[in-house]
């Protein structure tokens, strides 16, 4: 049985879109709604446990999409930024052990 990993969406506007391609990431949109796209970065169990606990305003969404939900702009911005230094979706344990 594989571990659950967790979502946190991130939007995609056009100048983030830019920059993914210019990273080769691209194809790692996803199409929502209305045309907007949006990029997600997975967190394991103990990731997941870990966001919540440093972020109180971020919510795990347990009922329907099993998403991380609400985080600070700035902390989606920084994860985004990221994505794109190391040109990968699996950097959220990285991440954490910098902040």
């Amino acid at each position: 049985m594989t571990e659950e990993r967790y979502p946190i969406n991130i939007w995609v506007n056009e100048e983030r879109y830019e920059k993914l391609k210019a990273a080769g990431l691209a194809d790692l949109c996803e199409e929502m709604l209305a045309g907007m796209k949006v990029i997600r970065v997975y967190a394991d169990e103990a990731q997941k446990n870990e966001i919540l606990r440093r972020f109180p305003t971020a919510k795990f969404d347990s009922a329907t999409t099993k998403s991380i939900e609400l985080l600070p702009r700035e902390v989606k911005d920084r994860i985004f930024h990221k994505v794109v230094e190391k040109k990968s979706v699996e950097i959220l344990g990285e991440f954490l052990e910098e902040d």
